[in-house]
């Protein structure tokens, strides 16, 4: 699964996820994509899940990229545990996300196998996506 070399800080805090993606909300790569519509915090386990049910429908046909990448920690702390004596220890790692982020792209396939193996991802997610073309994104109209 995805997650840092190192960080700087072992855990940080929550913050808040408002507005919408000022960065990564084109097609920079690929043909086709997947474009967040709410915000979310996507695990690297679900990215990964995401990946397979995707690069197993393309059959190894085209290419695929991921513009994410699960650089936050979230921590927890055990069951049955009092409150107080500090911060828990990070569980696992997540992908910030707000509405119209690129998640995937693909190139080198048909729109019809693009669609609906970017649908297949999709299920894999958290949140609600949508697919989208290179040229939706490039005329200004998102």
């Amino acid at each position: 699964m995805l997650m840092p070399k190192r960080v700087k800080r072992r855990r940080v805090q929550r913050g808040r996820m408002k507005g919408i993606a000022t960065r990564g909300n084109k097609i920079a790569y690929g043909e086709f994509g997947l474009v967040a519509l709410e915000p979310c915090q996507i695990k690297s386990n679900q990215i990964e899940a995401a990946r397979v049910a995707l690069t197993r429908y393309i059959k190894r046909g085209g290419q695929v990229w991921i513009d994410i990448f699960p650089d936050t920690p979230v921590t927890k702390k055990p069951a049955e545990t009092r409150m107080g004596s500090g911060k828990g220890s990070p569980e696992f790692w997540v992908a910030k996300v707000k509405p119209g982020r690129v998640l995937f792209e693909i190139a080198g396939v048909s729109e019809e196998i693009a669609r609906e193996s970017l649908r297949l991802a999709g299920h894999k997610l958290p949140c609600k996506v949508k697919f989208v073309k290179k040229a939706d994104l490039e005329g200004g109209a998102e």
